[in-house]
C-alpha cells in the first residue's frame, strides 16, 4: 500500500478483506491474473537535475557518544509490511535473526510509522533539543528525508562502515539531489504513482490530459492530496520535468489543475480512500499509488494500473540515523547488511516493492525466478526512462507551493 498517507478506516476494511499483498502478487505471477498495461510499472529512479538544496544547512545539531561496541543493539522504526516475516509468526523477521547471528547486534524492530509528518512531528522537538528519541534508525519518504537532513537531524554515514551500501546502491538512485554523496540516506524500498482505471466503467486512460478533459470521465476522476504526486502529473502534462521546474512552470501547471476542478472533471482529492470508489466503479480513473491499484486488480481484473504517456512518479523511503542515536555504528551495520544482494532479495521476495540493491535480481532467480522478472521489483533501463522524481524543495518553495496547492484543492 502507499507509504505517504495512512489508510482511512473504510479503506482498511476494504483491503483487510483481501489476501495479503505478498500472496496476491506471487499468485498473479504464477497465473497471469493481473494485466500490466501502459509500459513500465516501476523503476529504481532517475537522476534529478533540479535546483533543490542538499545536505544539512548548518551541520549536525548534536554530538553524541557512540556506545555501539558496549551496547550491541539497535532500535529500528519502519513502515508496516516493509520487512520479511516468518510464515508462522509475523513477529519474527528471518533476516534480522540472521543479522544477530552474524554480528551479535540485537535489533528491536517496530513497524510504527504510519505517516511521514505524523512521525516526524513526534520526534522533531526532542531532536532539536538534542534529546534521545529511543530510535537508531528511522525511515522517511524522499521529501521528508530532505527536511530531516536539511534540519541537521541526520547523522552522517562513516564510509568504512557502509561500504556494501556504497558499492551496491542501484546506479539509478545515486547522486540524488537531497543526498548527492550518499552520506545520510539509504533507500529502503521505492513506490510508484500512476493512473488507476476501472475499465468496467471507462476505457483506458493513456495521457494526463485525457484524465483532465475526456468527457466520459467528467465527475468520475479523483486526484491525490499529496502535492508532489498530483502536481508532478500536472507538470508532466505541460511538458515540464518535475525534477527541474520553475515557479512559473508550477503556476502554469496549477492553472491546468484548477481548470479541471472548475469544469467538474475532478470529483475530489483523496488519500488512499479512493480505493473504495475505484473498486465500486463510483469513479472511473484516478491518480493512484501502485500498491493500492495492484491490490484491487487482483480482486477485479478490470482495474488496471496504467503508465500514462507522460510517465510515472517515483518515490523512495529512506533509512536514516538520527543524530541523537548512541548506536550509530550498529545502525550502519544494519544498513550495510541489507545491501548484501542475497539479503535484499530475501526482503524483496516478501515485500515485492522496487528493490534498490544492485545484484539482488540475480539472487532472486534462486528464490523465485518469476519474481526476478517482475518489473514491479526489478525494472529495466527502458522502464526507468519513464519515471520522474519530484525535485527537493527549499523551505521557501515548500511553503509557497504547498499553500498554492492546498488553496487550489480546497484543503
Amino acid at each position: 500500500m502507499a507509504r505517504r498517507i495512512p489508510l482511512s478506516p473504510q479503506a482498511q476494511a476494504v483491503l483487510a478483506a483481501m489476501p495479503s499483498r505478498r500472496t496476491l502478487l506471487r499468485g498473479a505471477l504464477a497465473g497471469g491474473a493481473f494485466a500490466v498495461t501502459g509500459g513500465a510499472l516501476a523503476a529504481c529512479g532517475t537522476k534529478g537535475t533540479g535546483n533543490g538544496t542538499a545536505g544539512p544547512s548548518a551541520g549536525p545539531l548534536c554530538t553524541v557518544a557512540d556506545v555501539s561496541a558496549a551496547e550491541r543493539k539497535v532500535a529500528f522504526s519502519n513502515w508496516l509490511g516493509y520487512l520479511d516475516e516468518d510464515e508462522k509468526n509475523a513477529e519474527v523477521h528471518p533476516t534480522l535473526v540472521a543479522f544477530k547471528a552474524k554480528t551479535g547486534i540485537d535489533v528491536s524492530y517496530t513497524a510504527d510509522i504510519n505517516d511521514n509528518s505524523e512521525f516526524y512531528g513526534k520526534i522533531r522537538t526532542q531532536l532539536a533539543a538534542c534529546q534521545p528519541i529511543d530510535r537508531d534508525l528511522v525511515v522517511f519518504t524522499d521529501w521528508m528525508a530532505t527536511t530531516f537532513i536539511r534540519n541537521g537531524f541526520a547523522a552522517k554515514f562513516n564510509p568504512d562502515k557502509v561500504a556494501t551500501f556504497l558499492k551496491n546502491l542501484s546506479p539509478a538512485l545515486r547522486s540524488r539531489q537531497f543526498d548527492p554523496n550518499m552520506e545520510y540516506a539509504a533507500p529502503w524500498q521505492s513506490g510508484l504513482t500512476g493512473i488507476g482505471v476501472n475499465t468496467g466503467v471507462a476505457k483506458e486512460v493513456r495521457t494526463v490530459d485525457e484524465l483532465l478533459t475526456r468527457p466520459d470521465l467528467k465527475g468520475k476522476v479523483t486526484c491525490l492530496t499529496e502535492m508532489r504526486d498530483t502536481m508532478g502529473f500536472m507538470l508532466m502534462s505541460g511538458g515540464k520535468d518535475p525534477g527541474n521546474f520553475t515557479t512559473a512552470d508550477f503556476d502554469t501547471a496549477l492553472e491546468k489543475l484548477k481548470a479541471a476542478v472548475a469544469s467538474g472533471q475532478i470529483r475530489r482529492f483523496t488519500g488512499n480512500d479512493y480505493v473504495q470508489e475505484l473498486a465500486k466503479g463510483d469513479i472511473a480513473a484516478c491518480i493512484a499509488w501502485s500498491g493500492d491499484v495492484i491490490q484491487l486488480g487482483f480482486e477485479n481484473d478490470k482495474i488496471k494500473l496504467i503508465t500514462p504517456d507522460e510517465g510515472m512518479m517515483l518515490w523512495s523511503d529512506n533509512a536514516l540515523i538520527p543524530v541523537t542515536s548512541p548506536h550509530a555504528s550498529n545502525a550502519m551495520a544494519v544498513i550495510d547488511y541489507y545491501y548484501d544482494p542475497k539479503v535484499a532479495a530475501e526482503v524483496a521476495a516478501f515485500v515485492n516493492y522496487v528493490c534498490p540493491v544492485a545484484g539482488a535480481q540475480e539472487e532472486m532467480t534462486k528464490i523465485d525466478p518469476d519474481l526476478a522478472q517482475n518489473p514491479l521489483v526489478f525494472p529495466d533501463a527502458a522502464m526507468q526512462a519513464k519515471i520522474k522524481i519530484f525535485k527537493p524543495l527549499t523551505e521557501a518553495e515548500e511553503k509557497e507551493y504547498t499553500a498554492k496547492f492546498q488553496a487550489a484543492i480546497g484543503a
